[in-house]
């Protein structure tokens, strides 16, 4: 009998291990800041910069033959589409007619004026929209899609991209959503309690360009996840205490 027990504390000990087994994602050395501190960060946020390999879209009104992807077009030609020019290694982007431009360190405004006055000498007082196509966050964790979201505005705040991801999943721990973000080499981490955010605040909450949003896993998920394997692993240990006994 003493036999038994020893087996059995033994795999109860290494069912134990298992289940309190959990990954720590996105863990920093020093605490995260606050929902006060990230939108102070967002307050000063640079406007995007055009840099090497952003992809760029060119709308102009009435002139499907030199737009790149035009959204003012009757029919749907995009990036899926391969409807993008790109901005070089020495910071160009090649047009039609205009040929190579300069646009590397130029705000999307920036860049649609000297555009438009690239195209005057063709076209009478151009309409033209410029759009940067890789803009992006990645949301992970519990949230219905994760992946890549792109940013279409200027300003993209978390609960617009959280609501592209299609919501939480059942299990989000919508306390701890964790804003991981870097600029000029310079990362910041954030913790963000979204349950005691206000609207005003939520509108202030502006995405910027290769954030990294995680929404972590409440703790109930982890026992329903491995509920069985502990059902599983009592059964063996019922199993083995039986046959040790009978001998």
């Amino acid at each position: 009998m003493k036999t038994s027990t020893k087996w059995a504390c033994l795999i109860l000990l290494f069912a134990n291990l298992l289940s309190c087994q959990t990954r720590k994602l996105f863990d920093s050395a020093t605490p995260p800041m606050g929902i006060e501190e990230f939108i102070e960060d967002c307050q000063a946020l640079p406007l995007h910069l055009l840099q090497a390999d952003d992809k760029i879209s060119l709308s102009i009104w009435n002139h499907d033959d030199l737009s790149i992807g035009s959204i003012f077009g009757i029919y749907n030609s995009n990036e899926v589409y391969g409807k993008w020019t790109m901005v070089d290694q020495e910071g160009f982007i090649l047009l039609p007619k205009v040929g190579k431009l300069q646009v590397k360190g130029l705000t999307t405004q920036e860049a649609n004026a000297l555009i438009t006055s690239a195209y005057r000498p063709w076209l009478k007082d151009p309409i033209l929209t410029i759009k940067v196509l890789n803009r992006e966050v990645n949301i992970l964790g519990e949230v219905m899609q994760q992946g890549t979201i792109l940013l279409e505005k200027e300003r993209n705040t978390l609960v617009e991209a959280l609501a592209q991801s299609g919501g939480f999943d059942f299990y989000a721990d919508t306390r701890h959503i964790k804003i991981i973000r870097t600029i000029n080499h310079q990362q910041k981490q954030f913790l963000i309690d979204l349950t005691q955010t206000t609207d005003r605040q939520q509108a202030q909450m502006w995405l910027y360009h290769g954030d990294i949003i995680y929404v972590p896993t409440k703790g109930g998920k982890t026992v329903d996840k491995k509920t069985p394997l502990i059902i599983a692993l009592a059964s063996v240990i019922t199993a083995i205490a039986v046959l040790i006994s009978v001998q």
